[in-house]
């Protein structure tokens, strides 16, 4: 069954690819090569990314930070930019973790239908609505990472796999969350929290989060693509570099000690959502400036 869905990745992924490439070709004269910021972004988030940190929330804080992406593009090129990085763990992971395949190919199928609702509509948001959900979103993240760092989630148990009520609430889970990464809060941290909780084995939380990153991104950039809701440089920059972040993670490093690296991550998600929501603010500012002018 892992081959069909190797498969399946596979169709998902070329077809992502034909889009994206097509888009561009259409365009290619607004083509401007990533720079060396944009290459170390993909490099750096994707390296902690494969290592279980997460990268849509890191990303998103260099883009502020640099002021890269606009504040309404950033959900897109997040999308768009760490989907094959993230095809390429799924790859890895799938292959040498054991997982109950059922569960796994369930929860992936959830992620990708909220993926397909959840982008359909951010795609079509406004700036500071974007700002406000972002915001938000990144914080509900700070959150789940300080359970999390605080031991305040079960440990799991060692099940590989769900049955009945279980199964049903992590599917339920996983589309939610499917929905919540086109707006930028990454999958990785809740969805492992979702499959503590289960009493499944925390290393199978790798295969299926991995798993539904690989089929929900494509669906969800073939819509961001569409509606030009990304920035193409910085989305370019995150393939080039986050490719050769997860090689480097999944082949030589392998496992580091993580304990300050997430204390440091909590802190900048946090500050990065209060620049988001600082952000909504000035822009609501200015529309009533604008309005009673």
């Amino acid at each position: 069954m892992k081959t069909g869905l190797f498969i399946a990745m596979t169709i998902f992924t070329a077809t992502y690819v034909t889009v994206w490439a097509m888009s561009v070709y259409q365009d290619r004269r607004k083509v401007t090569a990533p720079g060396l910021r944009d290459d170390f972004i993909g490099l750096i988030t994707n390296f902690f990314d494969t290592l279980g940190i997460g990268s849509y929330a890191p990303t998103t804080s260099f883009f502020k930070l640099w002021g890269l992406v606009r504040d309404e593009q950033i959900p897109g090129t997040l999308t768009v930019g760490h989907t094959l990085p993230s095809v390429l763990q799924a790859f890895i992971y799938i292959a040498v973790v054991q997982v109950d395949v059922i569960t796994m190919m369930l929860m992936i199928a959830a992620s990708v239908i909220g993926a397909w609702l959840g982008a359909g509509v951010v795609a079509r948001w406004p700036r500071r609505k974007i700002q406000i959900g972002m915001g938000i979103a990144l914080l509900v993240m700070a959150g789940f990472f300080l359970m999390t760092q605080l031991n305040l989630v079960p440990g799991g148990g060692d099940q590989l796999g769900l049955t009945g009520v279980k199964l049903a609430v992590a599917v339920a889970a996983n589309m939610v969350l499917g929905a919540l990464m086109t707006l930028g809060i990454g999958m990785y941290a809740p969805c492992m929290m979702i499959i503590y909780l289960m009493g499944m084995s925390p290393r199978a939380a790798y295969p299926i989060m991995t798993g539904s990153c690989a089929f929900l991104m494509p669906v969800g950039s073939a819509r961001f693509i569409r509606e030009e809701s990304y920035n193409l440089k910085s989305a370019l920059g995150l393939l080039i570099g986050g490719i050769p972040g997860v090689l480097l993670a999944a082949f030589i490093v392998k496992e580091l000690p993580l304990y300050w690296i997430r204390w440091l991550v909590i802190g900048v998600v946090v500050y990065t959502a209060a620049m988001m929501l600082r952000s909504a603010l000035v822009e609501r500012r200015r529309a009533e400036a604008v309005a009673t002018a």
